[in-house]
């Protein structure tokens, strides 16, 4: 059964891709759509299996097999890779869904699914597989799909460039993850996880240390965490349904997954840990005071999701592996509720992204106002919607680490809710700002883009309960499900102080930021000076990294070009091409047409023959 589910992707697009400029548009959808929806159904067919504690396994063939080192293409349904298997098929099939109508004026409508399609099979490829390799293919998959979808409309330069930045900075990453593999293979001879996981013991702490470091570098390019962050944002050059696809529940979570997957390895490796967990502290809080600043909506979001992948990150770094999990889980919820939420609003202004040109559109869009309202409480951590219960976790397992590093998480998190709340009630509440021409043409978003929208508010308003805490009734579900927690105790009366310290600051942002933007109605100014300026040009990372990296390699290229290419390469390769030319020219005057010195040459050719036969 797995390979089936892994092949209808792939099967939608090939048939999306080699007939679908044949087929109708809603053809083309209910293809891409339905082979989705089949994989999720065919998912969700294995749970009881799966959960009774069954493990699936498949293998289909052997890809290389060198000495004792066999790399097989084969698939696992395991607890954890189901639970990814769902996210990306159940998710994936909503946003598909949302597409149709969102992209039906598009002319690469057909070439979108397509994309989309082979996106899904690349992310299915990196969960289901039962060893590195697999995971590796799949790795690289969603990089490829993430560049021709980040550049979807790539008459335009500027999305082309952005498209790159991700496929460069990813395949940065990648080599670390790639150098990682290697010493994995060099330490136990396989990349099969069972095999390595087994073998693995504190005696292998130094070289685990070091391939554990690599896998993590993989994981920062691909989960958008410091140094590798900068492509993410820029990745919003692509449609609204792609961004709400990679930043959602596929492509930003691998890193999650393979640290998840790998936790064996990383327990065995605390110094890898202690920097997972600063380095991902550290991407929330700064990817969280560059969205305090930003104006288009697509672009608030973007740092939203860079900030709360350094949450989970956190998580991972105190090995509260479930605690990523479930926030991984919310995440997928309310963050492609709200991308989704933001490409109606966008859908129904003309393209329109900043956000000081919305502004009352409560009245004008109903059903996206009340959907990302839930959304929006949710990411805030409000109860009881999701997101406080999957952040309580988080919070609560940094508290036992520090709770100086719970301190700065708990700023990080009341940061995500000024940012968000700014967003929400400056697009939602005032008065309208836009033109005259988009007032007159404001109206909600059809059927098929509302109704995926509905059903992630659902999601996201009762996702909690999957792994609802003890103090509120519940049996920690999902970290029983999945069994892969470090278990943390906490009494009583310190879990009731974080959780108020958690609501007060969520309570006391959403006054300030009420009364700021609502009661008010002020409006994020056009020009920003000092601090606030800095935040707004994101900290001029990107100029630095362009003085840094960019502008080198383009002199060096621009010397090397000029220099050895053009006078050195180029001239002896041209000079090979001109001696012939030469040469020939010389050759050229003996055949100059005059018969006497035909004769003369005649003549002397016969004594030279004369002289050479006498000696």
């Amino acid at each position: 059964m797995l390979h089936i589910i892994l092949a209808l992707p792939l099967l939608g697009f090939l048939i999306n891709g080699i007939f679908g400029d044949r087929l109708s548009k809603k053809m083309v959808g209910a293809i891409g759509s339905g082979v989705i929806f089949i994989a999720f159904l065919l998912s969700a067919s294995l749970w009881t299996s799966v959960s009774a504690g069954n493990e699936i396994h498949e293998q289909l063939f052997t890809w290389l097999s060198v000495g004792k080192l066999n790399l097989n293409f084969s698939l696992l349904a395991d607890k954890l890779s189901l639970w990814m298997m769902l996210i990306v098929t159940g998710i994936g099939f909503l946003i598909h869904l949302y597409s149709m109508a969102y992209m039906e004026e598009d002319e690469g409508f057909y070439k979108f699914f397509a994309y989309l399609n082979l996106f899904i099979f690349s992310m299915l490829t990196l969960v289901m597989g039962a060893n590195y390799m697999m995971m590796f293919f799949g790795w690289e998959g969603v990089g490829l799909c993430s560049y021709l979808l980040i550049g979807f409309w790539y008459k335009n330069q500027e999305y082309g460039a952005a498209a790159r930045k991700a496929f460069i900075m990813n395949r940065i990453g990648d080599l670390g993850l790639l150098l990682g593999l290697f010493l994995l293979i060099y330490q136990y001879g396989t990349l099969e996880y069972k095999a390595i996981f087994t073998l693995a013991s504190p005696d292998d702490a130094a070289i685990l240390g070091l391939a554990t470091m690599f896998l993590f570098v993989g994981a920062m390019g691909k989960s958008a965490q410091i140094p590798l962050y900068t492509w993410l944002p820029d990745a919003m050059a692509g449609p609204t349904p792609v961004s709400a696809l990679i930043h959602a529940a596929t492509m930003v979570t691998a890193g999650i997954y393979l640290i998840t997957r790998s936790h064996v390895l990383f327990d065995l490796s605390p110094m890898t840990q202690e920097f997972i967990l600063y380095i991902g502290l550290a991407t929330s809080l700064f990817a969280a005071l560059i969205g305090l600043k930003q104006n288009d909506i697509k672009k608030v979001l973007a740092y939203s999701t860079v900030s709360q992948l350094g949450l989970m990150f956190v998580a991972l770094g105190v090995g509260a592996y479930t605690s990523a999990m479930f926030h991984v889980t919310t995440h997928a919820f309310f963050k492609a509720l709200l991308f989704l939420g933001a490409g109606s609003v966008i859908h129904a202004m003309h393209h329109e992204q900043d956000i000081r040109n919305y502004g009352g559109l409560k009245k004008h869009l109903p059903i996206t106002f009340w959907t990302m309202t839930i959304g929006t409480l949710a990411i805030i951590g409000m109860p009881p919607f999701s997101g406080f219960f999957s952040k309580d976790e988080i919070l609560a397992a940094v508290y036992l680490k520090s709770p100086i590093l719970w301190g700065l998480t708990l700023l990080s998190a009341g940061i995500t809710g000024v940012y968000m709340l700014r967003m929400y009630f400056v697009t939602f509440f005032g008065t309208f700002r836009g033109t005259e021409k988009q007032q007159k043409h404001l109206h909600e978003s059809p059927l098929l883009m509302t109704i995926p929208l509905m059903v992630l508010a659902i999601l996201a308003l009762v996702g909690g309960v999957l792994n609802l805490p003890h103090l509120f009734g519940g049996h920690l579900w999902m970290m029983e499900f999945l069994g892969i927690n470090h278990a943390h105790s906490i009494d009583h009366s310190t879990e009731y102080m974080l959780l108020g310290s958690a609501i007060a600051v969520v309570l006391a942002v959403l006054a300030a930021c009420y009364v700021y933007y609502v009661s008010k109605n002020n409006v994020p100014s056009a020009t920003e000076s000092g601090f606030a300026k800095v935040i707004a040009n994101k900290f001029y990372i990107d100029e630095f990294y362009n003085w840094m990296v960019v502008t080198p390699i383009t002199a060096m290229s621009t010397l090397l070009h000029r220099y050895f290419d053009k006078k050195g390469i180029d001239a002896v390769v041209n000079g090979f091409g001109d001696l012939p030319q030469l040469v020939g020219a010389q050759l050229r005057k003996l055949q100059n047409g005059n018969v006497e010195y035909y004769l003369l040459a005649m003549v002397m050719g016969i004594m030279g023959i004369l002289l050479f036969a006498i000696k």
